[in-house]
């Protein structure tokens, strides 16, 4: 009887095979295979949203403001696959990518920056909050105290 060796590798692989597997048949195949995470933060009268996109050329990022939405899509390439072996563990997600934000009223695209620096892609948003005024203390009139209005008579020549 020939003695067989476990390969740890082996055996996550095909786990992640089968549970790849198991999710497709549940929920169908995913049109996106990846979200990348933000951060959103205030500067000012600013909305910075800052997204990790590690591995994604800036010309397959796609930014787009219509009907009172950001959208952010793109897509990370594997650029390997085709000249390395069979792939043991895959932990890294490869595919497209689609997030969308809601704007408040009266934001355009011509409030909308954006760059990318070290995998990181940086969008400004100019103008989204407003200042709040500070609470107001309002004097209250008694019926006594309000003051009537004074009725001016005209002289009669």
């Amino acid at each position: 009887m020939p003695i067989l060796r476990w390969d740890p590798f082996t055996a996550l692989a095909r786990l992640d095979e089968e549970f790849d597997e198991v999710v497709r048949r549940t929920f169908g195949a995913a049109s996106y295979q990846w979200v990348p995470p933000v951060e959103m933060a205030t500067d000012g009268t600013d909305v910075l949203i800052t997204m990790e996109v590690p591995g994604v050329d800036i010309s397959d990022i796609d930014i787009e403001v219509a009907d009172g939405r950001l959208t952010i899509s793109g897509e990370r390439r594997d650029t390997w696959e085709n000249s390395r072996g069979k792939v043991l563990v895959r932990e890294v997600r490869y595919g497209t990518f689609r997030r969308t934000f809601q704007l408040p009223d009266g934001i355009g695209g011509d409030q909308v920056e954006a760059d990318a620096d070290r995998g990181l892609l940086r969008i400004r948003i100019k103008n989204v909050t407003r200042p709040v005024d500070p609470p107001r203390k309002i004097a209250i009139r008694s019926g006594e105290a309000a003051e009537q209005p004074k009725v001016i008579e005209a002289e009669q020549k």
